[in-house]
Order: C-alpha cells, then structure tokens, then sequence
C-alpha cells in the first residue's frame, strides 16, 4: 500500500518544450507579454502571437505598469513607443528571455532528446573559410543541435556576445571589455590582395606607402583592418585622395580581380582565389602595422550550457587543427 505522503513520479518528458511554454513556467505572464509587446510595438499584434485576447495583454501591461510606478510606453493610437523606464525592462526582458531556448535545450540534453541552441557571430571572412569547417563538424557530431549564425562586422560581433545575443563570437581585434573573455586567438597577416597580372603580384611584400601608387579598395570604418590601415596611413603621413569604400570583403576581392585595385585583407575569405592563382596576397612590411588577431570570444561573466559549451570545444579543436601557431602570438 502506497503511503498518503508519497508522490507518484511523473513519467520523463519526451517533448521539447517552446520558448513561449518555458516562459509561462519560469516567468509571470506581465514580463512574457510585455516582451511580446515590445518586439512590435502593438497590443493587437502581440495578442496575436500569444493567441490571447488583446485585453488580456493590456491587462498585464496596466498592472505591470502600476507595480513599477511609471508608465512604460507612449500610446500612440494603436502604436506603442517604449518610454525610458520601459527601455531598461526591454532589456532586461531580452536578457531574461533570451537564454529560454537554451535553458529548454540543456533540459532535453540531460534527458536523452539531444536537442539544442548555439547562437554564433561572426565577421565575413570567418564565414567563408573557418566557420564551415566548425559547423560541418560539429553536425557531424550532434546533428539534432541547432546553429544560428549572425555575421556582422567585428564591432558589432563583439557587442552581441558583451550583450548575451550570442554565445560565442569569432571576431578580429575584439575590445578588452570586462564582458568578454577570450578564448582563443591567432595573429594573422594583413597583405595586399591583388589580381595575378597587377604590378604588385610579383613583389616579396610590400608597404602600405607601395600601395598609394594604385587605386584602393579599403574596409568600411568599424571592420579590423580598416582600423589597422588608418594607423599606418596615419603613421607616414600620408592618406589615399581617392579609394572605393566597402563593407564587404567578397566585393573587395571581386574588384581586385578586375585589375589595378588593391585590396587589403588576410588569406581568410580568399582561399578559393589564392589557390587558383587569381588573386596573389603580398604581406604587408610596415613595421607599425597592428596586428590582425583572430580571436574566439565569450560573455565573461555568464558559464557556457551545454550546446554552446559543446560548439565552443569543436570550434577550439578544429581551429587548432587550421591555424595552428607558428608564430610567437602578441599578449592580449
């Protein structure tokens, strides 16, 4: 006979539980609904994707509002405008919410459902030769992990993981933020990438002085190695009167390919064409020339689940494997 004060265990659950279920278990419905608000700005449209009528939104919305003691949007006819006390909840709220689809995975891995999230950022040219290699292998491994892939400038990546956007970053030159924590990283060489038959493609290396000779194509503001050629501009004294402006390194290559540009950037990006012979890098010989440091980072102050944790260890391993260090590396 089964004594009065014992419970039944609960059978294990073999279901992945949604974003919006996790909420709704972990979090009141007021932070849940005001998230869904503040991604449209809109009652009706936030009803809509909770399935729940509008006045129940606005409900919670009133309530949370009088708890605070402050309103949190402007109403604008049937549009919202976020006030400042709701831009620091809408904060809040993305972090809080962020991690739900982790935290939902790391419980089904434990369980047996191997299942589960890894948000990466990362700059083009790690996109185009080391990324594929990371993920491949890791789908290889854990095919059933899910991996969202954002590619932004190197700034930009670095702000995403400082932010909790991502988990993990693969960037250049990231900030020295008390954020982020740097995991693993690689000097790479910035040289001049220039088509096969350009007066250049013979030389040994060359200086950025070498390249004014030529018409330019540089790297937007915010990308590494435009912040590394400003510094050896600025260093001879010396800026480029005309250049084409991109932030994209596949144009860049694409116009060295039509003939005189100059290019600037690593071998990263541009492996198909160095092969080929198309394109020929020349190492850049400026002595004051900042290094371009590849870099994989993460949000210092938050422990890797296990998806993350797990990409993390293959994204080290495979890296490693590719670029391993051959060079004395500059401290961090």
């Amino acid at each position: 006979m089964t004594n009065d004060t014992e419970r039944p265990r609960s059978s294990a659950r073999t279901t992945v539980l949604s974003r919006d279920q996790l909420a709704r278990a972990l979090y009141g419905p007021a932070l849940h609904y005001f998230a869904a608000v503040c991604d449209s700005l809109s009652i009706r449209a936030a009803a809509r994707r909770l399935n729940i009528a509008s006045s129940a939104v606005n409900r919670q919305i009133l309530q949370l509002e009088e708890t605070i003691g402050g309103p949190l949007f402007e109403r604008q006819g049937r549009t919202l405008r976020l006030l400042p006390m709701g831009e620091i909840l809408a904060r809040h709220a993305r972090m809080a919410l962020g991690d739900l689809d982790a935290t939902a995975a790391d419980m089904d891995a434990v369980q047996g459902v191997r299942r589960g999230l890894v948000r990466v950022a990362c700059v083009e040219s790690i996109a185009s030769d080391l990324l594929p290699s990371i993920v491949a292998e890791f789908a290889r491994r854990f095919p059933l992990i899910h991996v969202a892939v954002t590619v932004e400038s190197s700034s930009a990546v670095a702000g995403l993981v400082a932010r909790g956007e991502v988990e993990i970053g693969l960037t250049f030159n990231p900030p020295r933020q008390a954020q982020l924590s740097v995991a693993l990283a690689r000097d790479l060489p910035i040289g001049a990438v220039v088509a096969r038959d350009h007066p250049l493609a013979g030389r040994a290396r060359v200086t950025v002085a070498d390249c004014l000779d030529y018409p330019l194509v540089l790297p937007t503001k915010g990308m590494s190695i435009r912040d590394a050629l400003d510094a050896a501009f600025a260093a001879i004294g010396t800026a480029p009167r005309s250049f084409v402006e991109a932030n994209l390194l596949r144009f860049m290559a694409a116009l060295a390919l039509q003939g005189r540009f100059v290019a600037f950037q690593t071998r990263l990006g541009i492996a198909r064409q160095l092969a080929d012979g198309s394109l020929a890098f020349v190492p850049l010989a400026d002595a004051n020339l900042p290094v371009d440091r590849l870099a994989v980072v993460t949000r210092a102050d938050a422990t890797l689940r296990l998806a993350p944790a797990i990409f993390f260890d293959v994204s080290r391993q495979v890296l490693g494997e590719m670029l391993p260090v051959s060079a004395p590396q500059t401290p961090f």
